[in-house]
Order: C-alpha cells, then structure tokens, then sequence
C-alpha cells in the first residue's frame, strides 16, 4: 500500500499488490527520514532498492521527484478524509471530531517516516509542488476548524486553528515515540489526548 492510500484508509487498497514504483517509493522515504534528504543519494536509494541506475531514473527523475511523490498524494489523501469525516456527523460536531481524530492518529501511526520527511524536508522541494502541498494542508486544518467552531460556539476561527495544529503536534509525534508501548495502547493514548486537548473550555 502507498502513502498516498493509507492516507485515504481506503478499505479495498490493502489487498492491492504494489508496484515496482511503490517500493522504491517507500524505501527512499525511509532513507530520507533516517538520514535526511541530503544524507542519501541515488545511488543509495538504487542500492537498497536493488536497482540500477538507468531502471531507477525510469520511474523517478531525481530526489526532489521521489519527495513530491511521497508528499502530495498524502496531503491529498488527508483533505479527502478530513472532508469525509467532518461530514459524517451532521448536527454532531463532538462525533465528527471524534471521528477526525480517530483518522488522523491512524495515519499517523501508520506513517510516522512520511510526517518526519514533511516536517524537515518539505522545504527542499521546488515552489509549484510545495506550494500545492501547503495548499492542501490549510484545507485540511480548515475542516478541523469547521468542526471546532460548531463544538464551541463562539470560538473564533484564528482560535480554532491554533487548537487544531496544537492537536496535530500531539498525534503527529508519532516519529518520536519508542517501541516500548505497543501500537493500540499507542493509539488510545494519542486520541485521549488529542480529545482532551480540543474539548478543553475555550473560555478561560
């Protein structure tokens, strides 16, 4: 499954093989995650992959290609579900949240190298691409606001936003945390805190 489909949750794509593309693909963002974008070469990337130069650059132009590549399909993927989930709780803001929480801590844990990668290495990319991928992020962090504002009436929308990306440093952490606590308990704990975060009294 590509970073792009786990960001969509799509449940008919885990049972789709992946292409040559796609491990390349997720091999490279490992590396970058590891040892960041200018820690790792095309050789490198070849090497682990298992292929040569030429077969390589059949498949991606060069580093900044492979780094778009991972990037926009899971903005994409987040805006999709974000939109889906806002909307799944008509008249119930606190279900949508819940239910927005619920799919971002998913992708998170399921995507820790991919949020390394966007959170030090977006930045090495050309302006149109990044430009997009900023695009969509604000269009994400907007149907959080959507769904703040009608859980606390009042709530400015400037408000909104800084609990919303206070909210996604907390679930976005997952690139740092150990092994030591398994992957449900991990889960449970990101989502408490989450929802702790953005129920708590806007008022004081």
């Amino acid at each position: 499954m590509t970073v792009g489909q786990q960001a969509r949750g799509s449940a008919g794509s885990a049972g789709r093989r992946r292409s040559r593309r796609d491990e390349i693909l997720e091999i490279a963002v490992g590396l970058f995650a590891a040892r960041g974008y200018h820690g790792v070469s095309m050789d490198d990337i070849g090497a682990a992959a298992g292929v040569t130069g030429p077969a390589l650059y059949h498949h991606f132009a060069g580093k900044e290609a492979m780094l778009a590549a991972a990037l926009i399909p899971v903005s994409e993927g987040l805006l999709d579900g974000g939109r889906d989930r806002a909307a799944s709780r008509p008249g119930d803001p606190r279900g949508a949240l819940e239910s927005l929480i619920d799919f971002h801590v998913d992708f998170a844990l399921a995507n820790p190298a991919v949020i390394a990668l966007h959170l030090h290495e977006l930045d090495r990319l050309p302006d149109e691409p990044r430009r997009r991928i900023r695009k969509l992020q604000r269009l994400y962090v907007e149907e959080w606001v959507t769904v703040l504002t009608a859980l606390h009436p009042g709530l400015p929308d400037g408000e909104a936003r800084v609990l919303a990306h206070a909210a996604f440093g907390l679930m976005n952490s997952t690139p740092f945390l150990g092994g030591e606590v398994d992957r449900r308990r991990r889960a449970a704990l990101l989502r408490a805190a989450a929802t702790a975060a953005l129920l708590a009294d806007t008022d004081s």
